[in-house]
């Protein structure tokens, strides 16, 4: 293939990139659930709980609400209104950590590779080696406790957690919180593989 060619190539080539990642509208993650919620007991109405850290940054506590919001909506939760005590109170928390997968992590199979080269009108017998550069890697965390308001007892715990090559924006993070409650009220087995729709 000529120089010329590859260049006009190329921006066919990054669009059809674009077109498949455009695709990709679901994601796994994996969900471990606890607790013990009562028989029979219906949602009922809620208000978040922010912890003084979160109360510290209203901003970011307000994004990760709007995004929880959706799934409590979804298990037939209800915002408690104004001036009234909530059923329930939910605290939550997310962890999103960036990290870079080095190919000299596995020392045995380091992302290497090799390959014939020509040269000139000569081509091989000698070989060259490849290397890929280290990647990207994302591990996105949600974490949701709902506790009886006139008691104060923790009646359901879950978190849903999954890792690649993309950052979580507000749609993957609603997603990751209607992954954990998918189940709802029952724990179910934990952890367990979940996946969910990603919301436009």
């Amino acid at each position: 293939m000529t120089a010329r060619r590859a260049l006009l190539l190329a921006p066919l080539a990054a669009a059809l990139l674009a077109a498949g990642c455009a695709s990709i509208n679901t994601v796994t993650c994996d969900v471990s659930s606890f607790g013990d919620w009562p028989a029979g007991r219906a949602a009922g109405s809620y208000a978040f709980e922010r912890l003084p850290s979160q109360q510290a940054n209203a901003a970011q506590a307000d994004a990760l609400e709007a995004a929880a919001r959706r799934a409590l909506d979804k298990d037939g939760f209800k915002p408690a209104p104004a001036g009234t005590e909530p059923d329930v109170l939910v605290q939550i928390g997310a962890r999103f950590t960036r990290t870079t997968v080095s190919p000299w992590d596995d020392p045995l199979w380091w992302n290497g590779g090799f390959g014939r080269w020509r040269r000139g009108p000569w081509v091989g017998p000698g070989w060259g080696v490849g290397m890929r550069f280290p990647a990207v890697h994302y591990y996105n965390e949600v974490a949701l406790l709902l506790r009886d308001r006139a008691s104060g007892k923790p009646m359901y715990e879950t978190r849903a957690a999954t890792d690649g090559s993309t950052r979580a924006d507000a749609s993957i993070v609603a997603a990751l919180f209607e992954a954990s409650l998918a189940d709802f009220p029952r724990p179910a087995l934990s952890p367990r593989s979940v996946t969910v729709t990603v919301a436009p």
